[in-house]
């Protein structure tokens, strides 16, 4: 899972195995430490109506709602959004780069743009 924030907005990309972990158990998390500090960042099911975000004692979780989550894992959407406030959110699926790129990429979903 990876997280992406710019000015107000966060975004959540995740891969396959991400959102398989995540449709199995309602909830899932990663970590990045800055020396002594832990910056913890989780998206989890619930029963609300819209995305929605929370920042609590070094840790950002995103909520999304139980139908949302059944749609993202069981058919082709690629994500949801919602403004919370003036905060804007994002999930979405991982998709292969088009371009060359170091990183692993094996676990991403297949880029619709890409010609093979």
């Amino acid at each position: 899972m990876k997280i992406r924030i710019k000015g107000n907005s966060l975004r959540y990309r995740l891969t396959k195995s991400d959102i398989d972990c995540f449709s199995g158990n309602g909830y899932i998390e990663e970590s990045i430490f800055f020396g002594n500090q832990k910056l913890t960042y989780a998206l989890q099911r619930n029963e609300r109506d819209e995305l929605t975000a929370d920042f609590n004692d070094q840790k950002i979780v995103l909520y999304v709602p139980a139908y949302m989550a059944t749609e993202w894992a069981t058919t082709d959407r690629v994500g949801f959004e919602n403004s919370n406030g003036s905060l804007y959110l994002l999930i979405e699926k991982d998709f292969k780069c088009l371009d060359n790129v170091a990183e692993d990429q094996s676990d991403n979903y297949p880029n619709p743009l890409s010609k093979t």
